[in-house]
């Protein structure tokens, strides 16, 4: 093939370096933070003068902090949750319909991912405002759900398209229900998309920090804001623990994403 990595000769290494040196211009940021969090000194400092783990016992010892995280998990589970089950029955129709305007509401439901996060925060922070959902968890699990949703949609979507429907029509013709075809039989087929769809819905919920800020109360702050409002009070050493051990969560629940998906492969 005109393209095949092998046969590159010397630009194979160029390409090589070029990835190299890209993902080292990513990855850099993170590994400074993680090493800021072990810093002992009161200021975000590079190179840390000594190390301690002072600031992650601060950490998990300060009941503001684990209340964000726990709010976080919390909005991140219902819009998983949420996401998938919508985003299922949306790509069903999508799918498998022949209406008119099927296109176009495909369209609106990706609109989401197209439209700048902050335009959207401040049309969903006026609305919520006047029904009365902003600051509470309903107008969090909400307002995530809308960024959300256009993940499970083009994940599930494309499991569907990629599944043959004749298996479930034979299904029917031996005797099954559609529902009871549907769930014995597409489901499990397409359940890499679902597993995806909740993937993507629960770290788009529970990194989202500019549509949060928007939503967030006094008493009701995601992690995510909590690291924002802090970082802009003070610059203490707790923030890069916070986000290091953010980071490593997201890390571990992608790892386990991984694995799961090649077990379903196997």
């Amino acid at each position: 093939m005109l393209l095949d990595f092998d046969r590159l000769g010397a630009w194979k290494w160029v390409l090589m370096t070029i990835t190299v040196l890209v993902a080292l211009f990513l990855l850099l940021p993170i590994v400074f933070i993680a090493a800021l969090s072990f810093g002992n000194s009161q200021w975000l400092i590079f190179p840390p003068p000594g190390w301690t783990l002072r600031w992650y016992r601060e950490l998990l010892a300060d009941p503001r902090w684990l209340e964000s995280a726990w709010t976080s998990a919390r909005i991140a589970f219902c819009v998983t949750v949420l996401s998938v089950v919508i985003g299922l029955l949306a790509s069903l129709a999508l799918t498998r319909g022949s209406f008119r305007g099927r296109e176009a509401l495909r369209a609106l439901f990706i609109t989401p991912m197209i439209l700048p996060v902050v335009v959207l925060a401040v049309a969903l922070y006026a609305f919520f405002l006047k029904v009365g959902l902003n600051g509470t968890l309903l107008g969090f699990v909400l307002a995530h759900l809308v960024l959300a949703l256009p993940f499970s949609v083009i994940s599930i979507s494309n499991a569907l398209e990629g599944f043959d429907k004749s298996i479930e029509d034979a299904a029917i013709l031996c005797g099954a229900t559609p529902w009871e075809a549907r769930f014995r039989v597409t489901l499990p087929a397409i359940s890499h998309g679902l597993f995806a769809a909740a993937v993507f819905s629960f770290l788009v919920s529970w990194d989202e920090v500019v549509v949060a800020i928007f939503m967030a109360s006094p008493t009701l702050q995601t992690l995510p804001v909590k690291i924002w409002t802090t970082l802009r009070q003070d610059l203490t050493p707790v923030i890069a623990a916070a986000s290091t051990l953010l980071v490593l969560f997201t890390i571990i629940l992608m790892l386990a994403a991984v694995l799961v998906r090649k077990g379903m492969k196997r």
